[in-house]
């Protein structure tokens, strides 16, 4: 298997990037995580929108798409032939000096890609204390600075918990660390607004076109009572929750959780690009 480095497929053990890039040094990069089925990227086109709006939003140069798509192509021939993997698309501000101020040698684009395992049947999610800053700089960005993620995961992992669950200044429910929620209310089906400060998933978008449902603030208790609830992530696809914390759902999956679950997996096996 090859990886993509600015435009060219190298070996693993000779792809090298910088100690200096930005990326690695501050965070100052933004990524996306796309599925691959049986070696074909799955709604690739979208993911590739979302990285040049992320890329926008951080103030780095805008990314060359067509190239980018067409390494994640290539990546993906030299891949095994997996039932299910993930590609990662990374894309960086370059190297740069010892500080935040960024450098003038210009980006980094970097495409890997690996096996995924496929999720539990249902998991059990942790709320952390720490809320996301719904009016922070990054904000709906898909950014590389991912350590509150990382401490919050393993806070929820040392719980018994499969994902973190962030709620937002506001008290309202957020988002997990790599995945948007979903929950079921007096019958509705309802997510966080984007304002919420939650990313505008991919999955999480298709499940409101395809499975309709409402977007709402939900105070974060109320996740506690939900009738249902679920996850929606690229490799996840769509989730039911089990557990909050010790509170054990009613419904798991729930008629509405099965229904999303069989009409996700029907337009998704259409539509590889939708």
């Amino acid at each position: 298997m090859k990886i993509w480095i600015n435009g060219t497929l190298q070996d693993p053990e000779q792809a090298k990037i910088s100690v200096f890039d930005h990326g690695l040094m501050v965070g100052d990069g933004v990524f996306e995580t796309i599925k691959a089925v049986r070696g074909e990227a799955f709604a690739l086109t979208r993911h590739l929108v979302r990285l040049a709006r992320s890329a926008e939003g951080l103030g780095i140069e805008t990314p060359d798409l067509d190239a980018i798509r067409q390494g994640v192509l290539d990546v993906l021939a030299t891949a095994p032939s997996w039932e299910l993997g993930r590609v990662r698309v990374t894309y960086t501000s370059g190297p740069g000096p010892l500080g935040s101020d960024r450098g003038s040698d210009g980006t980094t684009a970097i495409v890997i890609a690996g096996e995924q395992r496929p999720f539990p049947a249902t998991g059990d999610v942790t709320v952390v204390p720490w809320p996301r800053n719904e009016r922070g700089p990054l904000n709906g960005l898909k950014t590389t600075s991912y350590g509150d993620n990382a401490v919050a995961l393993a806070y929820a992992k040392e719980r018994g918990g499969g994902e973190a669950i962030f709620g937002n200044l506001a008290g309202n429910l957020c988002e997990g660390t790599g995945s948007n929620i979903f929950v079921v209310r007096e019958g509705r089906l309802i997510t966080p607004t984007l304002a919420s400060g939650c990313l505008a998933g991919v999955t999480r978008a298709l499940t409101l076109e395809w499975c309709g449902g409402e977007e709402a603030d939900i105070p974060l208790e109320e996740l506690y009572g939900a009738e249902e609830a679920f996850l929606t992530s690229t490799t996840r696809d769509v989730q039911p929750i089990r557990a909050v914390d010790s509170t054990v759902l009613t419904a798991v999956p729930g008629p509405i959780t099965r229904k999303a679950m069989e009409i996700f997996a029907a337009r998704s096996g259409d539509d590889l690009d939708p």
